[in-house]
């Protein structure tokens, strides 16, 4: 896996990020939010789009695994015949976010859709999030299904 940080965990990064997603939007407006999470996944994280673009989820739940892991997160990782599905029971960065007593952004978990969303494209994969608490949402990794007729 390219992207693998080692060292330290620093979890204070993630209120940093949630100051930072109230500035972008307050400053830019929550399109240049959008826009810049989505070119994170598509050029940050090239290595796990070029593996989705040839057919290979592996980098992807790979990476999901080593960075619940290092953090600490409830989650679980189900794979069924024609996709996988992340589920998180306590996000690591909405805890942290919550444990710094910071109000935690509106837009905070855009950044989970619009990574992964820049993470699939041009490839036969999308990533469906569905939030299903504060802390917590199901990330479901599917083929995109073409209509043939």
């Amino acid at each position: 896996m390219r992207y693998k940080d080692t060292g330290n965990v620093h979890l204070d990064f993630h209120g940093a990020v949630n100051t930072t997603i109230n500035y972008i939007v307050k400053k830019f407006g929550v399109d240049a939010l959008h826009d810049t999470f989505f070119k994170t996944g598509r050029d940050v994280y090239k290595s796990i789009r070029e593996k989705l673009s040839n057919g290979d989820n592996s980098e992807l739940i790979e990476h999901w695994s080593y960075y619940f892991d290092r953090e600490k997160g409830k989650y679980r990782i189900v794979t069924e015949q024609d996709c996988v599905i992340l589920h998180v029971d306590e996000c690591p960065a909405v805890r942290q976010v919550k444990k710094l007593g910071l109000d935690l952004s509106p837009n905070f978990c855009d950044q989970t859709e619009y990574v992964n969303k820049g993470m699939c494209h041009n490839t036969d994969f999308e990533i469906e999030t569905v939030k299903t608490g504060e802390c917590s949402c199901v990330q479901t990794l599917r083929r995109i299904k073409y209509d043939t007729k």
